[in-house]
């Protein structure tokens, strides 16, 4: 093999120092759900609400006035807010949240309700936090059943995208395996993206629509997201040349491409009226040849989700090896 194609097998399987977790919780209705719309946010705010109430000891409404605002669990969850002294995003209010919910674009109907959860680096030290406040949140119920709902059991999966999943809880007793930094697999020739919830992006200060919806657009997206859930949840800097890899992405192009917009909103209480989050979803397919550089990113993007809402399960894809 040359030295410029084994440079390239090299880069294909680049493991990016992302350390994470996947759990998988089961939940019990007590009577049959109806099948439902997106959850996502319903989920989240059972976390948020669930949580604070679990850790807050000050009860300050403005966690940003409390003096324990940089080390208590819930602003590091649910607010993230970028470490004073940090060297990136210091004009932005909030980092990347160290977590991402996974939840189908349809609930099914019956009795058992099933809800993905990834925890990115140093907050998988939480995670008995986190079980405790799905665990008592879900027991008041879904808007607008307030069917209570029972956690009857937790899984993690043994390695990122394995599809090998292993209880961890056993009563009260919590046996998670350490986080850790996915295998990422030799890059394909091609590959199918199939966008399963709504994809939000912006490109020009203008939301990217399906008709104008480039490679490039998902990929300075990712490459920020990853960087910067490197930075803050793993104390680990990515040393990339991100002109070059933003370049390189301008040139690869997305074929057999299938998307439509998916209307979707949520209700924020914090701005009292319904936020529209929208986006599309559907499928694209991607020529891989010469640009392997670009896969560690697009295979751990799988894991990250990309976009706005990702905290509530947006912006989530499968790739399929074509």
């Amino acid at each position: 093999m040359d030295q410029e194609n084994s440079k390239k097998v090299d880069e294909a399987v680049k493991v990016l120092p992302l350390s994470l977790s996947r759990y998988r919780f089961r939940f019990r209705a007590e009577r049959a759900l109806p099948e439902y719309g997106y959850r996502g946010s319903q989920w989240r705010g059972i976390l948020g609400h669930s949580l604070k109430k679990l850790v807050c000891i000050t009860h300050h409404r403005n966690c940003g006035q409390c003096m324990l605002y940089r080390s208590c669990v819930y602003p590091y969850v649910f607010e993230t807010p970028p470490s004073e002294n940090s060297e990136m995003m210091r004009k932005y209010p909030a980092a990347p949240h160290p977590y991402v919910l996974e939840v189908n674009l349809r609930s099914a109907a019956g009795v058992d309700q099933e809800l993905g959860l990834t925890l990115f680096g140093a907050a998988n030290r939480y995670l008995a936090y986190v079980i405790h406040s799905f665990k008592n949140g879900a027991r008041k119920g879904f808007l607008p059943e307030r069917t209570p709902l029972e956690l009857v059991r937790v899984e993690q999966e043994t390695e990122a995208g394995s599809g090998c999943w292993q209880p961890i809880l056993n009563g009260d007793v919590l046996n998670a395996l350490a986080a850790a930094v996915p295998a990422c697999p030799q890059a394909p020739e091609r590959v199918r993206f199939r966008f399963e919830t709504p994809l939000r992006l912006k490109a020009d200060e203008q939301r990217v629509t399906p008709d104008k919806f480039k490679f490039s657009d998902l990929f300075r997206n990712l490459l920020r997201r990853i960087s910067l859930l490197t930075f803050f949840h793993c104390n680990r800097r990515l040393e990339e040349d991100f002109a070059g890899l933003n370049a390189m992405s301008r040139d690869a192009e997305f074929d057999r491409v299938a998307l439509r917009w998916h209307d979707w909103s949520r209700y924020s209480n914090r701005q009292r009226r319904h936020v529209p989050m929208g986006g599309f979803i559907g499928v694209a397919e991607l020529p891989l040849r010469g640009f392997e550089s670009l896969w560690p990113y697009l295979w751990l993007g799988q894991f990250t989700h990309a976009g706005q809402g990702t905290s509530m399960g947006l912006g989530r894809y499968a790739l399929e090896v074509l």
